[in-house]
């Protein structure tokens, strides 16, 4: 029997989780995306307003993982400490489907890219595309119950490997740069003020998928060998991901037109790299995202395990997903994650778009679980909690928390009321897991207020299923 107290993560290896967790599929998407939203210029600003906004949110998950140690599994934990058990479920909930829809978006993503040479795989949504996708689907699960430490330290082989072939693109993009292009791509089809922050709008949930997982150090900190380490990997993961997405994004503007890069079919990135060395760079491309994809997967089934572990073992999920088998794995947690992926696996199969579907509700969700974090942030320096034994850092994590939050909101607006009531028919009906819990503790299920928040997610959810029914919403 190996228990989790054995299984300790160092320093790259807490890291590698971060890295692993945000590079996967976006990257690889992200000319054609930006292609269709903007130019370098609105990129730029994109980019920056992102950069700023996540930099703050990672200083939140360093300073809450100093000040409290003793909450695991942050991105839920510090929802509960700060705003009670029912927002702490929700931002479990978000950050568990953010996981399940961004495993499905892998998916389909790695069969989109065998379309390129495999026809049958279509768009990842095909017949064969679902069967194959299912199939790998099991046999990672098998793997991850062997044990989280092994599953970790494949994570981190994979991490390395991946980043590998991102790197040989942005050399090899930066050689065939053309500046007369980017020129003409600079101001992406309109440079007034109302162009520009339409285009920049139009770039959020991008930005949001791709950077989803900065926190994955922080869910793993009961894992840590010092908890110090997850501030630093938090910070050093993050920093080094945001270089690759600008530099993928902003040299790709030099390579095809706008309107080129905006018809590419994804992996956007093989396109580009096809456009200056030929043929073969998209078969180098389409590799490297298979082992990136397949590393970020893995990141990804082990943290929407971890979460609902850890939720149920603060008594905030049913008590049957705290269990773990003899290797120390959540083991009902991660059936239970498998089980719906497989679901929504099946569900593509009647979506035009399966990818930008994934995407944009993967960023939707998991918009909740950090506009709470980066609210806590903003309750402990207020209050000055935690803060009577270095006074001097309070003003500097009120500052960062507050700019966190401010973002976070902005990011909410920015999605749109369509993705809100999408993210409300997975919150509302994801709420009988709470029920369950409180019915088992034999406590009130809602307190009153929280009676209408689940109220007002309910209503979401009814409005949202009849815009699908009839039209309003596509999907």
């Amino acid at each position: 029997m190996i228990s989790a107290s054995e299984q300790k993560f160092s320093l790259w290896t807490l890291m590698a989780m971060c890295v692993g967790s945000m590079v996967g599929a976006g990257i690889f998407s992200l000319p054609q995306a930006f292609g269709r939203a903007t130019g370098p210029f609105g990129a730029v600003i994109a980019w920056s307003i992102a950069g700023v906004g996540m930099l703050m949110l990672a200083f939140v998950f360093q300073s809450l993982s100093r000040r409290k140690p003793d909450l695991d599994a942050g991105i839920y934990a510090y929802a509960k400490a700060g705003f009670g058990d029912y927002l702490g479920f929700l931002s479990a909930l978000g950050y568990w489907s953010a996981a399940l829809l961004g495993n499905v978006s892998y998916f389909v993503l790695i069969k989109s890219t065998l379309g390129l040479f495999f026809p049958i795989f279509g768009d990842g949504n095909t017949v064969t595309a679902i069967a194959t996708s299912s199939v790998l689907l099991w046999i990672v699960h098998s793997l991850i119950l062997r044990g989280i430490r092994e599953a970790a330290a494949l994570n981190t082989i994979v991490t390395f490997a991946k980043i590998i072939p991102i790197l040989l693109f942005i050399v090899l993009v930066f050689f065939g740069f053309k500046a007369d292009v980017f020129s003409a791509n600079f101001w992406g089809g309109g440079a007034t003020l109302g162009d520009v922050a339409a285009q920049v709008r139009a770039t959020m949930l991008v930005t949001v998928f791709v950077f989803v997982g900065i926190e994955g150090a922080s869910v793993y900190s009961r894992y840590a060998r010092n908890r110090s380490d997850v501030g630093i990997a938090t910070l050093l993961g993050f920093l080094g991901v945001l270089c690759l997405l600008v530099l993928v994004t902003m040299l790709s503007y030099g390579v095809m037109q706008k309107a080129d890069l905006a018809q590419l079919r994804n992996p956007s990135m093989a396109g580009v790299l096809e456009a200056v060395v030929g043929p073969w760079g998209a078969l180098f491309v389409s590799a490297g995202l298979i082992i990136s994809v397949a590393g970020a997967y893995l990141s990804w089934v082990l943290l929407a395990a971890e979460i609902l572990f850890s939720a149920s073992k603060y008594d905030t999920m049913p008590r049957f997903l705290s269990h773990e088998n003899r290797n120390g794995v959540p083991s009902n947690a991660l059936w239970l994650t498998n089980i719906v992926v497989q679901i929504f696996l099946i569900l593509t199969l009647f979506t035009q778009y399966a990818f930008r579907l994934a995407l944009e509700l993967t960023s939707s969700m998991i918009l909740i679980p950090y506009l709470l974090v980066a609210a806590y942030g903003v309750k402990l320096a207020w209050t000055g909690e935690t803060y009577d034994r270095d006074p001097a850092g309070h003003r500097d994590d009120l500052v960062r928390s507050g700019i966190a939050l401010v973002y976070t909101i902005w990011l909410i607006y920015a999605a749109g009321a369509g993705h809100l009531l999408l993210s409300a028919a997975i919150y509302a009906p994801g709420s009988i897991l709470f029920i369950m819990t409180r019915l088992e503790q034999r406590k009130a299920v809602f307190s009153m207020i929280e009676l209408i928040m689940f109220a007002v997610a309910a209503i979401g959810a009814v409005v949202a299923i009849y815009a699908i029914v009839t039209g309003r919403i596509t999907i």
